[in-house]
């Protein structure tokens, strides 16, 4: 979990807005195997065992369904620390009827589902950064098959036992509305590196040469439309300096570009141009 210790920018926290939060709950604690953390009438905060939390859910009981045309949340990807716990989780999903999707990244491997509100989700393990494959500073991804035969050779005995402690938050993917304005702010502005390119549809940048801490991409159509505020989905996300002062340059840099930064009880709040809110945390 390198990659994701406080030494380096990236991504800790999602919120995210939902219609029925008894409906979200069920499925994340019961079938997911979130912890609640903390809970409050309307919110509720889910951690992997003792670890912070690392997805918030907010009830809007006047949400509406997401537009799937809007900009927004494509998953928030969960970071498991074993491949054990990939091949439970895969196992215990398929019992609990929930529809899984696959794929071999290279430097990953990964499964796809959604929440009860259509929330994209990827739980993955990464394969040894020393396996990654580097051409200067592009990182070689692939969409291929994944090998569920070779997978289930680490299922456990035990079975699913609920997300196991050393889970992190290992990246978000969003949909936006113009890729050369989110590589401005993501990049020229709060500081990741591009890591990968698909094309001009999508951009995979991070920090200290990980494969990726966000994912970009033009999915949805140029100019896509940004979510109505009740909608269900993505509310903020959560990105962690590892000083004040690398923090306060990244501050400065975007609001040269015009972005709006507002402080609320000591959180910094800004939006990326395509309307998707973001916290920003030392």
């Amino acid at each position: 979990m390198l990659f994701h210790e406080k030494e380096n920018i990236h991504v800790t926290q999602v919120t995210l807005r939902v219609m029925d939060l008894k409906r979200s709950l069920e499925f994340y604690t019961n079938i997911f195997g979130f912890q609640i953390w903390e809970r409050s009438s309307n919110t509720v905060s889910l951690s992997a065992g003792e670890e912070k939390p690392l997805l918030v859910l907010e009830e809007d009981k006047d949400g509406i369904p997401p537009n799937r045309k809007a900009t927004g949340l494509y998953h928030y990807a969960l970071l498991l620390p074993e491949k054990a716990d990939l091949a439970d989780l895969v196992k215990h999903l398929i019992k609990n009827n929930v529809q899984v999707a696959s794929a071999d990244h290279l430097v990953s491997e990964a499964i796809y589902f959604s929440d009860p509100d259509g929330n994209g989700i990827e739980v993955y393990i990464d394969r040894p950064s020393s396996l990654w494959e580097w051409t200067g500073d592009e990182v070689k991804m692939t969409v291929d098959p994944l090998d569920f035969e070779e997978l289930f050779r680490f299922e456990t005995n035990a079975g699913w036992m609920g997300l196991p402690g050393r889970t992190v938050m290992g990246h978000i993917h969003l949909h936006v509305s113009d890729l050369e304005q989110a590589k401005q702010f993501y990049c020229d502005g709060l500081g990741f590196d591009i890591v990968s390119r698909l094309g001009d549809q999508a951009l995979f940048i991070s920090a200290a040469k990980y494969h990726h801490h966000i994912g970009l991409n033009t999915w949805k159509g140029a100019d896509a439309p940004a979510p109505e505020d009740q909608e269900a989905g993505l509310k903020w996300f959560d990105i962690h300096f590892p000083q004040d002062h690398s923090r306060k340059e990244a501050i400065h840099r975007i609001r040269k570009m015009g972005a709006s930064v507002d402080e609320k009880e000591g959180v910094i709040y800004t939006m990326d141009p395509s309307n998707n809110w973001v916290r920003l945390h030392v």
